[in-house]
């Protein structure tokens, strides 16, 4: 008999891993109608840095083309180049794959353009690909050790980067093996915006804040900056039991099924690595559908505590054009209170200080972006100083204008809301 106790979880084999999630899984799903469960406690991670474009053998990057060519052109080189045999092991007539939900390289949202992408691969696979055969991501197939298909889709600038205005989308394709813990395939192209819709799921427009996650975080380097050959991310391998869950309470929460959406996230949070940021918001925003206020403050303390102790917080608050007074449609702004509220209490523990940022998206003269993003940190930094009179010191705004977009396209829609954000930064007193 195998002593599962003889050495920490991140050195067991992948498919004993697996195994205590899912039982971990089992567990929480007989509980999920008791007392809530306790999170547990996460670990702190350093910001990512930014994501860097995919590797590939050839010197010159591939050429910008329109967007159906360029997700065939990434799918042909990804199965392509797909060492199906890394592992040493005989090679299969016919392999399992899943697709974890595509998103956005560098929020990690999944949107329009990322679910129509998935939904091409899905076709393309089925109709050219025999030897593989797709099967939903749950946590179920999951348990099988398939291969796992994911994706980002990132908006990047002439130079190919994500930075400044974007001007095309990086396409970036990965093949994981479960089996043998390797990247197998990798697949690179990039796009003409034309024929990209990045307006963003419901579950990631409504979402109130973002912060670094691990989970965001393990996926991204999965995807981006390996090549066949290199070994899954930790991150992403330790999580991704509860990656399946909360794709499926993203589905639940974008079709209004938001007890569905509730009860699951309620289960991933129960696991090992259910802790993520992703998950309290959604655990926030089905309780605040639900017309459960209480419950979802609960859920905004949690949020708030998560992103300050990795000492960076983004709120989407949203503010009139041109104005620093906050848009007057309740559905958006009628949480804003309570946000700021938490804020000011989460904050005001001995020995934090922040410094409150202000964003803008790249549309309009430079100098009024930047001076329109100080005058909107200063009225958020005026509103929790009101909240919480003892911060008075421990506050400073500024403005940087569009200088660090996170999706640049120059929108001002719903899928640029974190452009126009206000962040949080925990900074030496």
């Amino acid at each position: 008999m195998t002593v599962c106790h003889a050495s920490p979880p991140g050195r067991w084999p992948l498919a004993a891993r697996v195994a205590a999630l899912l039982l971990a899984l089992a567990v929480a799903a007989c509980a999920q109608f008791g007392e809530p469960a306790s999170p547990g406690t996460a670990g702190h991670s350093p910001s990512p840095a930014p994501p860097s474009p995919a590797a590939s053998p050839a010197a010159t990057p591939p050429p910008v083309l329109a967007y159906d060519k360029a997700v065939l052109s990434a799918a042909t080189a990804l199965f392509g180049s797909a060492r199906l045999s890394a592992d040493g092991g005989p090679a299969q007539t016919r392999y399992t794959v899943v697709i974890d939900p595509l998103i956005d390289g560098v929020t990690g949202a999944q949107s329009a353009a990322t679910r129509a992408m998935g939904q091409r691969l899905t076709a393309l696979i089925r109709e050219q690909y025999a030897q593989y055969d797709v099967q939903p991501f749950s946590a179920a197939n999951v348990a099988k050790s398939p291969l796992v298909l994911i994706g980002t889709l990132t908006g990047v600038n002439a130079q190919r980067q994500a930075a400044g205005t974007r001007e095309a989308y990086r396409i970036c394709l990965a093949l994981a093996d479960l089996r043998s813990g390797m990247i197998v395939g990798k697949g690179l192209a990039f796009a003409l915006p034309e024929g990209v819709d990045p307006t963003p799921l419901a579950f990631f427009r409504d979402a109130p804040a973002w912060s670094d996650d691990p989970a965001t975080e393990g996926y991204v380097k999965t995807c981006q900056g390996t090549k066949a050959g290199d070994p899954i991310n930790a991150l992403y391998i330790d999580r991704i039991v509860a990656a399946a869950l909360v794709a499926e309470a993203i589905d639940a929460y974008d079709g209004g099924r938001y007890r569905d959406a509730l009860d699951l996230y309620a289960r991933v949070l129960s696991l090992p690595a259910g802790n993520q940021f992703r998950v309290l918001n959604g655990i926030y925003l089905a309780n605040w559908k639900l017309g459960r206020p209480r419950e979802a403050e609960a859920a905004f303390v949690r949020i708030v505590d998560f992103g300050l102790e990795r000492r960076r917080l983004a709120i989407k608050f949203l503010f009139r054009p041109g104005s620093t007074a906050f848009v007057t449609d309740a559905r958006l702004s009628g949480p804003y209170p309570v946000w700021l509220k938490t804020i000011a209490q989460r904050s005001a523990r001995p020995g934090n200080c922040l410094e409150l940022t202000g964003h803008t998206s790249p549309t309009g003269p430079e100098p009024l972006n930047e001076r329109l993003s100080l005058l909107r940190a200063e009225s958020v930094k005026a509103r929790l100083e009101q909240a919480s009179p003892g911060l008075a010191r421990r506050l400073i705004a500024n403005g940087v204008g569009s200088q660090q977009t996170m999706v640049g396209n120059g929108r001002d829609d719903a899928s640029d809301a974190l452009d126009r954000r206000v962040e949080f930064k925990v900074i030496g007193c």
